[in-house]
């Protein structure tokens, strides 16, 4: 059995944090606009390695988001209505 080498390997470039890149982007629960590009559409939190994000300001924008949905402003669940 002669074996085929993988020719079509793409290579991602590493996203950078934003939060580590602009200091003065505060990770804040109150902020939603900026807590909704990281909830899926299914409402979940978008991991590390898709957001790009350091490991701190990832568990910081986690824990402000759980607090969002606790308080309401954002949604534990996004409706899709067909």
């Amino acid at each position: 059995m002669i074996k085929k080498k993988r020719t079509n390997l793409k290579v991602m470039k590493k996203k950078k944090c934003r939060f580590c890149i602009s200091p003065e982007l505060v990770i804040s629960y109150k902020n939603e606009r900026l807590l909704g590009r990281y909830v899926s559409d299914r409402g979940k939190i978008v991991p590390r390695r898709v957001s790009g994000n350091c490991a701190r300001h990832q568990r910081a924008v986690a824990r402000a988001v759980k607090v969002a949905r606790f308080l309401a402003i954002i949604p534990y669940v996004r409706e899709h209505f067909r």
